[in-house]
């Protein structure tokens, strides 16, 4: 079914049947991914007065309770109050949900005994391209991706000067299939998360990062319409559930 959005004075026409779903679910019957030393999320019938509450134990509903950080199980999407002394919501500054935006694949440049994003990298994948927003698939692309315990791994990250050339391009929303922008054990100094906000100038509180994505290889690089869904929690981040749409041309 196709559609046509008229987006910053642009027409642009998707087929709304065919959504490309970049999330990772929490899933507790296999291996969850997982980040930042703590356990796997948990979700499991709730008790009352000692009873199970669930249909397989005699109750005419299921009642789970979700145990998770957004940030370590579970594809999220966060904002300035992530990294702020403040804890900005990121259900109040997201305010728009669909966005023009470039999948990149990018392999990470061997650096100093780390792996990373470079700005030379985001140059060549971006060159003259005006997009609000961009999605970051780092190679090599294994499934693994979907279920991989990252904690003490020292991941990929973006240099900060990639993040500052990002800033400087436009891009306001920043997607990444890894557990940060930054490098896992930094010292707190959080380089590409504070570049990419902004933290020492004007704060960009409308600016997102999401990680902890995953694009499969079926979908190639190039321009989609993005809908950043989110789930409504006031909190400096939240599960969210990214979608492509290749536009049509």
């Amino acid at each position: 079914m196709k559609a046509i959005i008229e987006y910053n004075s642009r027409k642009i026409q998707i087929d709304v049947s065919k959504p490309l779903d970049i999330s990772i679910p929490i899933d507790t019957s296999k291996k969850n991914v997982n980040a930042w030393y703590i356990e796997d999320p948990k979700i499991a019938p709730e008790k009352i007065d000692d009873y199970e509450v669930s249909v397989a134990n005699g109750a005419v509903v299921n009642f789970n309770t979700i145990h998770f950080n957004p940030h370590a199980h579970v594809t999220h999407t966060e904002c300035v109050g992530h990294i702020t002394e403040k804890v900005h919501s990121i259900n109040k500054n997201l305010k728009h949900y669909f966005f023009v935006a470039e999948v990149v694949t990018i392999a990470p440049l061997h650096h100093n005994g780390d792996f990373l994003i470079g700005v030379k990298q985001l140059r060549t994948a971006l060159r003259n391209k005006k997009r609000d927003a961009i999605v970051i698939r780092t190679l090599p692309n294994l499934e693994d991706k979907k279920s991989m315990q990252y904690s003490n791994t020292n991941p990929t990250y973006l240099s900060e000067k990639g993040a500052i050339y990002l800033r400087e391009k436009g891009i306001k929303h920043l997607l990444i299939d890894l557990p940060s922008v930054d490098k896992e054990k930094d010292e707190g100094k959080l380089l590409a998360h504070n570049a990419f906000w902004n933290t020492a100038g004007e704060v960009r509180m409308d600016a997102t990062i999401t990680e902890l994505i995953y694009v499969p290889n079926t979908v190639e690089d190039g321009e989609y319409l993005l809908n950043l869904m989110i789930a409504p929690f006031e909190n400096d981040a939240t599960p969210s559930k990214p979608m492509l749409y290749k536009i049509m041309k």
